[in-house]
C-alpha cells in the first residue's frame, strides 16, 4: 500500500477545521455570543477521536495559535487548551469512540470546561478581565450540539474515505 493509498482523505480534515474556525470567528448578537459553541475544542476532538494516527496535540497548538490571530488574544493562550484537549482525546479515543453519543456529549463538556477554565486561567494571570460565569455556557451549547456534529462528521469521513 503507498503512502497516497494510506492517508485520503486530508482535505476532508482540513475543510472542517477550516470551517470550525469560520464559525469560530463568526460575529454574533451580544445576547448569544456568551453561548458561542467551542467549534474548533469539538471538531478537533471528532478527528483525534476518529484519526489519532493523524490529528493530534500538534495540530491543535496549531489550530490553537491561529485562533489566537483570530480572536485577538494572547498569542498561545488558546494553544494550551486546545494542546490539553487533545491529549485527552487521544488518550481516551478508544473508550469514547465506542460510547453512545450522549456520554460522549458529556465527555465533550467536561474536556470543553477544563479548556474554558485553562483559558480563563491564563487571562486571570496576565491580568485580562474575564467573565468567570460564562465558562460554563460554551461547554453547555458545545454538549447539545455534540450529537449531530459528530454525525455530520462522521458522515463526511465516511464519504471523503478519510483513512
Amino acid at each position: 500500500m503507498n503512502h497516497l493509498q494510506r492517508h485520503q482523505g486530508g482535505w476532508a480534515i482540513a475543510l472542517s477545521l477550516f470551517v470550525a474556525l469560520l464559525l469560530a470567528a463568526m460575529p454574533m448578537p451580544d445576547w448569544a455570543a456568551s453561548w458561542r459553541p467551542e467549534w474548533v475544542a469539538m471538531v478537533l476532538i471528532y478527528w483525534c477521536m476518529a484519526m489519532p494516527g493523524r490529528v493530534g496535540i500538534w495540530t491543535g497548538w496549531m489550530l490553537g495559535l491561529v485562533l489566537d490571530v483570530l480572536q485577538g488574544g494572547l498569542l498561545g493562550q488558546h494553544s494550551i487548551g486546545l494542546s490539553l484537549v487533545a491529549f485527552i482525546t487521544l488518550g481516551l479515543h478508544k473508550r469514547l469512540r465506542v460510547s453512545p453519543l450522549l456520554q460522549q456529549a458529556l465527555a465533550v463538556a467536561l474536556m470543553l470546561v477544563l479548556y474554558r477554565l485553562i483559558w480563563l486561567w491564563i487571562g486571570v494571570v496576565t491580568g485580562q478581565q474575564a467573565e468567570r460565569s460564562l465558562v460554563w455556557l460554551p461547554a453547555l451549547s458545545s454538549m447539545l450540539l455534540w450529537p449531530w456534529l459528530f454525525i455530520l462528521l462522521r458522515d463526511l469521513r465516511r464519504r471523503a474515505s478519510v483513512r
